[in-house]
């Protein structure tokens, strides 16, 4: 008998642009041979219908549903102070996604039904209220766990309590950012409470990294947690030849590239931090070197940095393999944050030398002077960044080193096992 799998995301996991749409799409593709997969979705009004790509191929049934138009500044800080939900909790909204998420409860039988990210944990929630749970008083041979209806697996992309209290403590040094600060401090607190209840709640929770489990285990150290750590299109990297792309960008040989959404906040304060308090240190002793921010909706925060000297923001890209291959050093400089980041391994999959602050890596098993050079502070950032653009052989030998430490552990294959295995301990078995 072939189990159902009913997965909820915030967005069309097509195409993988981005950290959450490159999970979801690698765990749709490398899931659908043993299971049958079900869609709900959110849309934006600009994407592409989820029909006009790859994911038919992956899932029998597939439902999109337009996402809430962004709120205000004003609604939202209205509901900072009114509303004890989370912001996060309250993005995506939608009576009609929580209908269409009802009428197919009502149509299929789910073996499982899959919350991608915290955004999509209010709907999470609703089930609990849903018929299904509450009239499910049987129970089967698993604990806890009644007859009749699905197993909940909540998939935390990250620890998001974590980044606010990060966003927190990074905004109150500086005045200018107190009223961000401010807005961590309160999403903070009811991030705890809010991904405590999510996580509580469900019948098993998946984290990305280590520490993201630790992170969790913090808000109750009673919760089943798995950690099925992000990973990377192996073939998809190794495939790209820049001397074969005849629009390949030329950005000179000391180029140092940042990739990401550019509308994320920690994305944001990671590239102007480098842009006004590293990178002028570099070019004194690198006249030339160049910092390029890749990625689409560069934050108008972003967008002035390209006013700064040496400093470049394309906005989206359609192949962003072709951008990391300009690098002479990739660059994680990241503050605030948590989970995993996706870009770390892509870099590594291209064998591109990195710098990164320590955060930047969390969750990654990787050693200072041998994939990565770390360093967490302006001067140390900079010198490190220095050092290997001077030298060229020593940033082949970390890029290599980077590729073997992708290759044993964080292609797509090796990892949705792991997811596999959660659903065998949940009684859910696929096709052998």
């Amino acid at each position: 008998m072939t189990r159902r799998l009913l997965f909820l995301t915030p967005q069309v996991p097509y195409p993988p642009h981005q950290g959450t749409t490159i999970r979801n799409y690698n765990l749709l593709a490398n899931l659908a041979g043993e299971y049958e997969i079900h869609l709900l979705c959110f849309q934006n009004s600009t994407d592409n219908p989820p029909g006009n790509s790859p994911l038919p191929r992956y899932c029998s049934v597939i439902e999109a549903v337009l996402a809430p138009a962004p709120r205000s500044l004003w609604s939202r800080a209205i509901k900072t102070v009114t509303s004890a939900s989370p912001d996060m909790g309250l993005r995506l909204a939608s009576e009609t996604f929580q209908a269409r998420l009802g009428m197919l409860l009502e149509r299929y039988r789910y073996d499982v039904v899959q919350i991608e990210g915290i955004e999509m944990a209010p709907y999470g929630l609703w089930l609990l209220q849903h018929p299904l749970w509450r009239n499910a008083q049987q129970k089967d041979n698993l604990p806890n766990i009644p007859i009749g209806r699905p197993r909940l697996v909540f998939d935390n992309h990250n620890a998001e309590y974590v980044l606010q209290q990060r966003a927190w403590e990074t905004d109150r040094l500086k005045p200018a950012r107190w009223h961000a600060a401010a807005y961590s401090l309160v999403q903070w607190d009811k991030l705890r409470r809010y991904e405590r209840q999510i996580c509580q709640r469900a019948d098993r929770v998946i984290a990305v990294s280590e520490a993201d489990r630790d992170a969790l285990l913090r808000l109750d150290p009673q919760l089943d947690i798995t950690v099925i750590p992000n990973g990377v299109d192996l073939d998809y990297y190794a495939a790209y030849q820049r001397t074969n792309d005849t629009q390949a960008p030329d950005y000179g040989p000391n180029a140092l590239v940042f990739t990401g959404k550019m509308d994320f906040r920690p994305n944001v304060d990671a590239v102007t931090w480098f842009a006004q308090e590293v990178l002028p240190l570099v070019r004194r002793e690198i006249s030339d070197a160049a910092f390029v921010v890749v990625g689409k909706e560069p934050h108008p925060r972003v967008q002035e940095l390209a006013r700064l000297p040496g400093v470049a923001v394309t906005g989206f890209v359609p192949d962003i393999r072709a951008h990391i291959a300009a690098a002479a050093v990739y660059v994680v400089p990241l503050r605030i944050g948590g989970g995993t980041r996706l870009k770390v391994l892509e870099a590594m999959a291209m064998r591109r030398a990195l710098v990164s602050t320590r955060l930047g890596c969390e969750g990654f098993p990787l050693t200072d002077g041998g994939e990565a050079l770390f360093a967490d502070d302006a001067p140390g950032f900079a010198q490190a960044v220095t050092t290997l653009l001077r030298d060229p052989a020593r940033r082949g030998q970390m890029g290599d080193a980077g590729r073997r430490f992708v290759e044993a552990t964080y292609g797509w294959p090796a990892i949705t096992p792991r997811l596999k295995a959660v659903y065998r301990e949940l009684g859910v078995n696929g096709v052998s």
